[in-house]
């Protein structure tokens, strides 16, 4: 049987923001809504994201790093 590529076996970017915001968000015990109120997002917004429904642009990876306490890498991190 083949080896699955790199590739295959990687998270996507977009995976990776989603497992990592969901994390980051629930160890600061914080709610969807009350991340989206210290982004400045909508609540359905953070929603999305965490669910990988819909992308992010570089300044609102910005945003949600701010209102997390963390830098911007670290919502791209691998994912364990």
């Amino acid at each position: 049987m083949p080896k699955a590529s790199s590739a295959t076996r990687t998270a996507t970017a977009r995976q990776r923001i989603s497992a990592n915001l969901k994390k980051l968000r629930k160890a600061r015990d914080l709610s969807q809504e009350e991340l989206a109120e210290l982004a400045e997002f909508h609540r359905t917004y953070v929603s999305q994201l965490e669910r990988c429904v819909t992308n992010i642009s570089i300044d609102g990876l910005e945003r949600l790093a701010n209102a997390l306490s963390v830098d911007v890498r670290d919502l791209l991190k691998p994912v364990d």
